[in-house]
């Protein structure tokens, strides 16, 4: 698509129509008008304190990576799509937590980020301990939360973006409203009026609001695990096993189970024991929050936008 007429073109232009990844089931296709992403172009300009070249490393399919190409147009850049980055100071681009992950294990990676003015991280939870090291590389992370729906990240560092509004529902589930949102699903009017109600997007995520007002993401309504009568965040119990200092990687799913009514199965990328991690969790949880299985993996297989993909997860001990 020619981002750059579909941005100038007079009048408003015919809607970007961005399907969802599928990491948790059917894809849904998003119809968002020209307005809500310029919203979001605007608002993270000023959120960030400046703008300037963005560097695409996302999928432009997806809507982290069309919001990288259009806020790099707004600002009089062509996007940077080769390989590698930059060679000046100052640029921005959005990542999601493996893809800094595997950068900060490279010390040329690293140095390259250095030089970004800003380094936006969403797609899926910040672990504490991957900003810790970014830090200490000198690198600076913004995490976002996010979706489609939203055109793209809305909420940086637990503060929602001007003109952005948050709040969580009697059954801890976040909406949000404001400019940046989506207009409806693609043939689909049914979900539309289920999660679009007066103005606010009610989404599939489970959150609360901290004592410095900052909104703190506990994972999707979904990811918690109900295992032997114990409900399990299992974005917690995840990012306890990234933790682990001979863990590369690791993701958790829900899984049917005769016994627990759903076990908790822990995918992990590293020479790790299953008791060893099933003691490491225990160490700062419940001990009912151990996943009951382990499976040791070359990798996380992941999506075209780099999420994890979790229907391949579930198939592999499933099928």
């Amino acid at each position: 698509m020619d981002f750059e007429a579909w941005l100038s073109a007079p009048g408003e232009p015919d809607p970007l129509v961005v399907e969802t990844s599928g990491s948790t089931g059917r894809p849904k296709r998003v119809v968002l008008p020209r307005r809500a992403v310029l919203a979001s172009v605007a608002a993270t300009e000023g959120r960030l304190g400046g703008s300037g070249q963005w560097v695409l490393k996302l999928p432009e399919a997806y809507v982290a990576g069309i919001q990288v190409i259009c806020r790099s147009i707004v600002a009089g850049h062509a996007p940077h799509v080769a390989d590698g980055w930059p060679a000046g100071d100052g640029w921005f681009t959005s990542l999601v937590p493996t893809q800094l992950r595997r950068a900060l294990d490279d010390p040329a990676e690293a140095a390259a980020l250095r030089r970004a003015h800003t380094v936006l991280l969403g797609g899926g939870p910040v672990d504490p301990a991957l900003r810790e090291r970014a830090a200490a590389a000198g690198v600076r992370v913004v995490a976002t939360y996010g979706s489609a729906e939203t055109a793209g990240g809305c909420v940086y560092d637990g503060l929602p973006l001007d003109g952005v509004g948050v709040r969580i529902g009697d059954d801890g589930r976040i909406a949000l409203s404001g400019p940046t949102l989506f207009s409806h699903y693609d043939g689909d009017p049914g979900l539309t009026a289920e999660v679009l109600v007066d103005g606010w997007f009610h989404t599939a995520d489970a959150g609360l609001m901290r004592d410095d007002g900052r909104l703190q993401v506990l994972g999707r309504v979904d990811d918690v695990v109900v295992s032997g009568g114990v409900n399990v965040p299992g974005p917690a119990v995840a990012a306890r096993l990234r933790a682990h200092p001979d863990v590369v990687d690791a993701e958790v799913v829900g899984v049917p189970d005769d016994e627990w009514g759903n076990r908790l199965v822990a995918f992990v990328v590293g020479p790790v024991p299953e008791g060893d991690l099933r003691e490491w969790v225990a160490a700062a949880h419940p001990r009912s929050w151990a996943p009951r299985q382990v499976v040791a993996l070359d990798a996380i297989p992941l999506l075209a936008n780099g999420k994890p993909d979790r229907v391949r997860l579930r198939a592999l001990v499933t099928s």
